[in-house]
């Protein structure tokens, strides 16, 4: 059967797929269009999975459905692509998908999303990829995305929180990296696990032993160190990044009744 030239144009218009790869799949598939797309599809997708090429930039993006929240992070081989509108919008469909299911913790894109991704390989022609993602419900939650999309958190809680304060922990969450502070590695004490504080201790109290001070002093010395490193290792702990002059912890900001669920930092 012809294949006209505008059958092709349309086509390629359709997947961003060359001339020649468009008019072969119409030529196989006897014109049918939907039947080229999926042949394209696996054509393109077979030669982004046999790329040797690292997928090793991308963008994040945030969904919100009802009180769940769900940050995930789409991955392409070149930071050109991610900056790409298509690439944005369809990483914001994965990010809506995501949050619309009934999970808690790690999610991954259902069928629809996954479509979503092969779409992008096939007409960005790179290595793209679900990168991981993750979501999170409460009575409140909120989020933010540095300017870049390469970095950003999500946060869910419950009490008299204001929208500003929980977008300005997200904020916090964010930029809580090395120099500024570490990053969080539980919300407070009860969260840090028994063999971090069993190493960070031991070190402590070696440094201590080392400077020749007595046991006794030693101990002391390595506890004062403890409690701090505790602190700084804390969401609770922090000083706020907000208002660092203030040099007072995330804890002091919270409402009497609020209480922080869970949150995420996600970055590129």
């Amino acid at each position: 059967m012809a294949i006209s030239a505008k059958d092709v144009k349309d086509l390629r218009q359709t997947t961003g797929m060359g001339m020649m790869e468009c008019k072969k799949a119409l030529t196989e598939t006897s014109g049918d269009a939907a039947k080229a797309i999926e042949l394209l599809r696996e054509w393109a997708g077979g030669k982004m999975d046999t790329r040797e090429a690292d997928a090793g930039e991308g963008a994040l993006a945030v969904g919100k459905s009802g009180q769940g929240i769900a940050i995930v992070k789409i991955v392409s081989e070149t930071d050109f692509a991610a900056r790409n509108e298509d690439f944005l919008a369809k990483a914001q469909e994965v990010a809506n998908d995501c949050a619309a299911q009934d999970v808690t913790g790690a999610v991954s894109p259902g069928p629809d999303a996954e479509k979503v991704i092969e779409d992008l390989r096939i007409t960005i022609k790179e290595k793209i990829a679900f990168g991981g993602g993750t979501r999170l419900a409460g009575a409140k939650v909120a989020s933010y995305l540095h300017t870049d999309r390469k970095s950003g958190a999500i946060i869910a809680a419950e009490g008299d929180f204001s929208d500003e304060l929980l977008r300005g922990l997200c904020m916090h969450l964010t930029a809580a990296v090395p120099p500024v502070c570490p990053s969080p590695l539980a919300l407070d004490e009860a969260g840090l696990s028994d063999e971090a504080k069993a190493q960070a201790l031991a070190q402590f109290t070696q440094e201590a032993k080392d400077t020749g001070k007595p046991e006794e002093i030693a101990a002391k010395i390595a506890g004062g160190k403890m409690n701090k490193w505790v602190s700084d290792h804390t969401l609770l702990g922090q000083i706020y990044i907000k208002e660092m002059d203030a040099k007072k912890p995330v804890s002091h900001y919270l409402p009497k009744d609020g209480k922080i669920l869970a949150y995420e930092r996600l970055g590129v």
